[in-house]
Parts: C-alpha cells; sequence; structure tokens
C-alpha cells in the first residue's frame, strides 16, 4: 500500500466548512499519480498511457480544513488492457501513518485502460509496467 500526504488548500473547503465532494477526485488522482511516479512510469512522454475509464466512489465522514489526511492507492487486479486501483482518504497520525482503528473517510475504485497515443485507441498494459505497479501494492 502507497501513501501520499495531502495538503488540504483553503479553496478546497467548501460554504459548509468541509472539504468540497469534487475535491476528493482531485485527492484520488494525486495519489494515482504519486503511485505512477514511484513505480518510475511515464504517462507523458512515451506512446503508452493510461486512461480513466470508470470511478466509484463512496463518502464516509467529512473532512474540516485542520484534519491531517493522507491517500492510500494499491492495485486491485490488472486485466489484459485495464488496471484496478482501490484507494482511501484516511486520517493520518502524528507519524504520517493512518491512524489506528478509524475508517476511511472516502473510498474509491478506479478502473484506468491502457492507450497507444500512436494508434489512438486501447492497448494492453505492458508487463514491465504490471510488474512494476506491483511492486507497490
Amino acid at each position: 500500500m502507497h501513501i501520499l500526504p495531502l495538503q488540504i488548500r483553503f479553496n478546497d473547503i467548501d460554504m459548509m466548512g468541509h472539504i468540497n465532494n469534487a475535491i476528493y477526485l482531485e485527492f484520488f488522482d494525486l495519489g494515482k499519480e504519486h503511485y505512477f511516479t514511484e513505480s518510475e512510469i511515464d504517462l507523458y512522454n512515451e506512446d503508452f498511457t493510461m486512461m480513466i475509464v470508470h470511478v466509484d466512489v463512496d463518502f464516509h465522514s467529512q473532512v474540516h480544513f485542520s484534519d491531517r489526511i493522507g491517500v492510500t492507492t494499491k492495485v486491485l487486479r490488472f486485466g489484459n488492457k485495464s488496471v484496478e486501483f482501490e484507494q482511501h482518504i484516511v486520517s493520518l497520525g502524528a507519524d504520517g501513518k493512518p491512524e489506528a482503528g478509524k475508517t476511511a473517510i472516502a473510498t474509491c475504485r478506479t478502473i484506468l485502460s491502457g492507450y497507444s497515443r500512436s494508434r489512438q485507441a486501447s492497448a494492453l498494459v505492458p508487463d514491465d509496467v504490471k510488474e512494476r505497479l506491483a511492486r507497490l501494492s
């Protein structure tokens, strides 16, 4: 499991005093981006890239400006042309690790599809990409 601490910005907070629901998707994207970077996978400058084809988010509790949170990311499964991720927004303790005994604030499952820029079509996820992603899960 991979953990990325998150910084809550003033403009992330809505009129109710908690993080706006749309911001959670940005946090989940940051988690996936950091996961790919840590896996040494360049999705920006190569022919092979991945694009989101499905997102499913459940919100369990509120987050306020002063809360310490992070996003956990792991691969659930690999398909021939897809990767399914599971992510959680969690409360972090002073040590930067998820607080024991606390449930996730929000949960996300995302399916990304392999894509070839040159062919403008779906593509198989290369074995080396799968291997690098699997190392962090």
